[in-house]
């Protein structure tokens, strides 16, 4: 074995360290938020004894959790139901690896360890774990995988309610994974590539994609809530009609699993919000991150991904404490009649605007962008005209005037 091959092993350990420990650490964090984020839209204090404003709680409850009592169903299907929370951790934390949270960063080294021998590298560094080219569908096909984990824990627990759960799981993250996959068609037809780092730099040269694919970006974050099954989509397990839904059998750490694993998709699905829509690591208005490597840009490209990635985690918890829950039948009209009708459509137009902007020797860049903007603004002022059917357009007098009028 090369000393650089052995150079780029230990990068990538030490990467899949840094990311997978960091990724522990902020979902501790984002658990943090939620509870002070919600004190405060409530008017409460939230956690505050445990560490600085309750900072350390997270560890406090891993530390109740460690120390509580396993339980096992006497119904239970054991095997299956000891395997249930793995199926649905491994894929929320795979996900991390195809992700670029920064510019790459040079990185120069050559040394020699006792028994291993001489490790060698000199040149630049992605910021990516595995810098996949089809890293765009190693996403979909990962969080495809992670129902199983959400329907095997309901079915092995033995409890009816649990069942019910698995069985909501199924039909939600299903049906809007569809939808999801249909909008994000119109990401790879515009960026011409399945690569996140090359759908990065297509924004760079261009606009973000949050402009030029705006309903598509609609679409995929109201299929991301569903996904992550939050409110107002956590069907699966309502506490006022499922007890606690598929992972109601569950006790200490393997429902602390569960949760990890529910705030560690939060995690992605606002990561690749970030990464298709919003630039990824891009510093918008300068070019400056765009030159050679160095280390000053790569601590800065990654400050503001991680700022954009939290935002969105922010959104996640403020519309969990402001929308009610859905019922179930309007959850399936909404992916089913709905989100994938207009993902369908929206594949077509914008495939049709890609190819006669091309066939018009427009460049891609700012312009192309923006005539993609201008297209998706026509589009939606259209679908929200005929979602408002003058409810919200002509206000609350004028529906009062309709209703007295029949």
């Amino acid at each position: 074995m090369t000393p650089e091959l052995k150079g780029e092993i230990l990068l990538g350990l030490v990467k899949i360290v840094a990311v997978f420990g960091s990724l522990q650490i902020i979902v501790m964090m984002i658990v943090w938020a939620e509870r002070r984020v919600s004190a405060w839209i409530q008017d409460r204090l939230g956690p505050n004894r445990v560490g600085p404003v309750g900072l350390l709680q997270g560890l406090a409850d891993g530390l109740k959790n460690f120390t509580k009592e396993e339980t096992m169903p006497a119904l239970a299907d054991k095997p299956l139901f000891v395997l249930a929370p793995a199926l649905a951790f491994i894929p929320a934390m795979m996900t991390q690896a195809v992700i670029p949270f920064a510019s790459p960063l040079p990185v120069r080294f050559n040394f020699t360890l006792p028994v291993l021998g001489r490790f060698a590298h000199d040149g630049p560094v992605p910021m990516v774990i595995a810098d996949l080219p089809i890293g765009f569908l190693y996403i979909l096909a990962l969080t495809s995988l992670g129902v199983y984990g959400l329907v095997l824990a309901g079915w092995s627990s033995g409890s009816k309610y649990s069942l019910l759960g698995g069985l909501r799981s199924s039909a939600q993250l299903i049906s809007y994974e569809i939808a999801a996959g249909m909008s994000l068609i119109a990401v790879m037809i515009l960026a011409g590539n399945v690569s996140l780092t090359e759908i990065v730099a297509k924004q760079q040269q261009s606009v973000w994609f949050v402009f030029a694919l705006s309903l598509s970006f609609l679409i995929f974050l109201v299929t991301a809530f569903a996904e992550t099954n939050r409110l107002p989509f956590d069907l699966p397990e309502t506490e006022s009609e499922l007890v606690a839904g598929y992972h109601a059998e569950y006790s200490s750490m393997k429902f602390l699993v569960f949760l990890i694993a529910e705030y560690a998709n939060l995690v992605t699905a606002s990561a690749l919000m970030a990464t298709l829509f919003f630039g990824g690591w891009d510093i918008p208005f300068t070019t400056w991150d765009q030159g050679s490597p160095s280390v000053v840009k790569s601590l800065a490209t990654m400050t503001v991904f991680l700022t954009k990635t939290l935002s969105f985690a922010f959104v996640y918890i403020w519309v969990r404490w402001t929308l009610p829950r859905f019922r179930f039948d309007q959850v399936m009209e909404l992916g089913w009649k709905l989100l994938l009708p207009a993902g369908i459509g929206y594949v077509v137009v914008m495939a049709t605007a890609v190819y006669l902007l091309d066939r018009g020797g427009v460049a891609f860049g700012f312009s192309y962008g923006l005539a993609l903007f201008g297209i998706n603004a026509v589009i939606l002022a259209v679908i929200l005209w005929g979602l408002d059917r003058g409810r919200l357009i002509k206000g609350s007098r004028g529906v009062r005037e309709r209703r007295f009028a029949t």
